[in-house]
C-alpha cells in the first residue's frame, strides 16, 4: 500500500498573513472576511483568543472585547504565495506533490523511510517516517509557517492525522481503518442528501459505515456511496494528483493602507523579496527577470518588467533596482497592493582562484550596471565594439561582460613614454588659414568653440601651426549617396599641443579630431 503524507497549516488565512507581517506574531491579530457590518472573524491569533475573541464572531464585537485588536481581511495574494511555498517545501521530499489548497498538501512517500533510518538495517518504519515528519516540520518552519504532519496509507486519515496536536502522527500499516473508526460520518464531507440518507440507517461512525457490505452500499448510492465505503476503510477511491511544477515563482500581498510614497513600499516589497530569495535558493535557482504589477488606488493596474543583466536572489540587488525602475517611472497613483513574478535560471558562479584576482561578483556587476543606466540611460552603457568602417567615431555597443582575471597576478610592464590620444567628441568645429600652395601649406588654426577635455579645464585651439603633417584621404561609402572624403593632418602649434585635424572635401568644413598627450 502507498505511504501518503498531509502537511496541514492550521488557521491557513491567519498563518499566510503573519508569513507576509512577521510583526505581528506576537500581537493580538484577527483576520476578518466580509466587509463594514457584516465583518466577521475567521481566524485569530492565540493572544486574541485568549482574550475571548472566537471564530464567527463580528469585528465590532472582537472590538468591543478588545479594542486594540488588529484586523486584517482575507488577502488571496499572500494565501497563494503561502501556498506555492509550501508545495515548494513538500518537493524536497517528494517528487509526487498534490495541491489540495487552503494549506493542505499530499505528497507520496512510500519507500521514502529508507532515506530517514539511522542504519541501512533498521527495520523501524514508524521512526523513520517520526524522523521524516519531524524534518518536515522543520522545513516547513524555515519559510515562516507553522505546519502539522500526519502520514498514513491513505489521505483521509492522513489528513486527520494532521490536525491532531501532537505532531508528527503516524498511522501504522493497515491501521487506517482503525483510525477512522470511531469519528462522525462527517469527516467523510459526504452530499446533503447521502449524509441524510446514512443518517436514516442509523449510522453514527465512520466504521459503522465502513462495516456494512460494499455492495449493498453500491447498489442504494451508486458510485459515489461505493467512494465513501472504501474512504471510510482506508483506502482512497482516487490516487494522488501530481501538481505541475510552476515555470516562475511568485509573491505578493493587499496593503491595509494605500501608500503613496516610495520609501514606505520599499520597505513592504523588502519582506517579500526576502521570501522570494528563499523560495529561489531552495531550487537553486536565480531571478533573471522580475515582473512587478501595482494594484492602484482606487482602480487600475501598473505593469513593469526588469531584465537583470546577470541572474540573482540578492535581496539587496533586486530592491535597488526596483527602485531605480521606480523613481524613472513612477505609477502616478497610490499603491493599494503588489505582486512581484520571478523569471528564474541558473545563478552564474564566480570562480575563485588560489593565486588570482577574484572575478567580478554577477549581483554586484548586476547592480552597477542598473545604477549607471538610470543615470545615462540604458542603451548607453555596454562594451564598445569597433566595426568594419573606415571613420574613427563609428562604432557599436555590446552587452557588458567582462573576461575572467589572469590566472596569476602579473606585475604592470614598465612604461615606455608612449603617445597617448584624447579623442574629441563631437569634433570641434575650427578656423584654418592655409597657403595656397600645390600641397596645402597650413599655417594657423582657432577653435570656433572651446574644447572640453576630461580632467582639464576648457581650452582655446589658437596658433601658429609650427610643423604639419599630412595629408592622409578618408574615402568611405563612394558608392552611397551621402559619401565621406576627408584629408587628416597633425599638427604642432608654436604655443605647445599637437592635435589631429580633418577636412571635409565636400563641404570645406575643418574640424579638430583628437589632441595627442
Amino acid at each position: 500500500m502507498p505511504r501518503i503524507a498531509c502537511f496541514h497549516v492550521p488557521l491557513f488565512p491567519l498563518a499566510a498573513r503573519l508569513r507576509s507581517e512577521p510583526d505581528l506574531l506576537r500581537e493580538a491579530v484577527v483576520i476578518t472576511a466580509g466587509n463594514g457590518s457584516s465583518a466577521h472573524v475567521i481566524a485569530a491569533t492565540r493572544r486574541a483568543r485568549k482574550s475571548g475573541i472566537h471564530v464567527g464572531q463580528s469585528l465590532p464585537q472582537a472590538r468591543a472585547i478588545l479594542p486594540k485588536v488588529i484586523a486584517r481581511g482575507c488577502d488571496a495574494e499572500c494565501e497563494r504565495s503561502a501556498q506555492e511555498a509550501l508545495l515548494e517545501v513538500a518537493e524536497r521530499f517528494s517528487p509526487k506533490v498534490e495541491d489540495a489548497g487552503e494549506g493542505v498538501i499530499f505528497i507520496d512517500v512510500t519507500g521514502m523511510e529508507i532515506h530517514w533510518s539511522e542504519s541501512k538495517s533498521e527495520c523501524n518504519v514508524g521512526a523513520a517516517e517520526q524522523r521524516l515528519g519531524a524534518a518536515a516540520i522543520q522545513a516547513v518552519a524555515g519559510i515562516g509557517l507553522p505546519a502539522r504532519i500526519g502520514i498514513a496509507s491513505s489521505k483521509l486519515a492522513a489528513k486527520i492525522a494532521s490536525e491532531l496536536p501532537q505532531s508528527p502522527t503516524i498511522v501504522p500499516h493497515g491501521g487506517e481503518r482503525a483510525f477512522l473508526a470511531p469519528l462522525p460520518l462527517s469527516r467523510l464531507s459526504p452530499e446533503m442528501e447521502i449524509a441524510t440518507t446514512l443518517t436514516r440507517w442509523g449510522l453514527g461512525s465512520i466504521g459503522d459505515l465502513a462495516g456494512l457490505p460494499e455492495g449493498e452500499i453500491a447498489s442504494r448510492l451508486g458510485d459515489i456511496g461505493r467512494e465513501l465505503h472504501w474512504s471510510a476503510r482506508g483506502i482512497d477511491p482516487r490516487p494522488l494528483i501530481p501538481r505541475q511544477v510552476p515555470q516562475v515563482f511568485e509573491e505578493g500581498m493587499d496593503l491595509e493602507w494605500a501608500l503613496v510614497a516610495l520609501e514606505p513600499f520599499l520597505f513592504v516589497a523588502n519582506g517579500a523579496f526576502d521570501r522570494l530569495s528563499k523560495r529561489l535558493e531552495n531550487h537553486g535557482l536565480a531571478c533573471t527577470r522580475l515582473e512587478i504589477t501595482l494594484r492602484l488606488e482606487p482602480e487600475g493596474f501598473y505593469h513593469r518588467a526588469i531584465e537583470f543583466p546577470a541572474p540573482t536572489r540578492d535581496v539587496k540587488t533586486m530592491l535597488t533596482l526596483m527602485r531605480l525602475d521606480l523613481e524613472a517611472n513612477p505609477p502616478g497613483a497610490p499603491v493599494s497592493g503588489f505582486t512581484f513574478v520571478a523569471h528564474p535560471d541558473k545563478p552564474r558562479r564566480a570562480q575563485l582562484t588560489l593565486f588570482g584576482p577574484p572575478a567580478l561578483a554577477p549581483d554586484k556587476l548586476a547592480s552597477t550596471i542598473a545604477r549607471i543606466g538610470s543615470m545615462i540611460g540604458p542603451d548607453r552603457i555596454g562594451t564598445p565594439l569597433s566595426t568594419d568602417a573606415w571613420r574613427p567615431e563609428r562604432f557599436a555597443i555590446a552587452s557588458f561582460d567582462p573576461p575572467p582575471p589572469p590566472d596569476i597576478r602579473r606585475k604592470p610592464r614598465r612604461a615606455r613614454g608612449l603617445l597617448a590620444v584624447r579623442v574629441l567628441r563631437p569634433a570641434v568645429e575650427l578656423e584654418v588659414i592655409v597657403e595656397e600652395t600645390p600641397k596645402m601649406k597650413l599655417t594657423s588654426i582657432r577653435s570656433v568653440s572651446p574644447v572640453q577635455v576630461p580632467d582639464r579645464k576648457p581650452l582655446m585651439i589658437d596658433g601658429s601651426i609650427r610643423v604639419a603633417a599630412g595629408p592622409w584621404t578618408l574615402e568611405e561609402g563612394w558608392w552611397s549617396d551621402d559619401p565621406i572624403e576627408r584629408d587628416y593632418w597633425d599638427v604642432e602649434l608654436m604655443t605647445g599641443g599637437i592635435f589631429r585635424v580633418y577636412r571635409e572635401r565636400e563641404s570645406e568644413r575643418w574640424f579638430a579630431d583628437a589632441l595627442y598627450d
